[in-house]
Order: structure tokens, then C-alpha cells, then sequence
């Protein structure tokens, strides 16, 4: 029962550590052109 006092605030950290991750790659245009790069393959240059 003790490690559930370890483990839970453990694992709600992890979790804002990967909102957070996700919150900045969001707002530093990481998600804005998902198409551009699997197209990029099919044009011949």
C-alpha cells in the first residue's frame, strides 16, 4: 500500500510532463503541415 505513495504522484507527473510535451510541440507549429512531408516522396525532383 506505502508504494501507491510512490507510484501515483509518479505517474501524474509523467502524465502533465507528456500534456506539456505535447502543449509546446502544438504551439511551435510542430502539427501544422502533416501533409507536405509523405507527399514530398512522390515528386520526382
Amino acid at each position: 500500500m506505502s508504494v501507491l505513495f510512490i507510484v501515483v504522484p509518479l505517474a501524474v507527473l509523467l502524465a502533465a510532463g507528456g500534456v506539456l510535451a505535447f502543449a509546446w510541440a502544438a504551439r511551435s507549429g510542430q502539427f501544422d503541415d502533416v501533409d507536405t512531408p509523405a507527399e514530398r516522396m512522390l515528386h520526382d525532383e
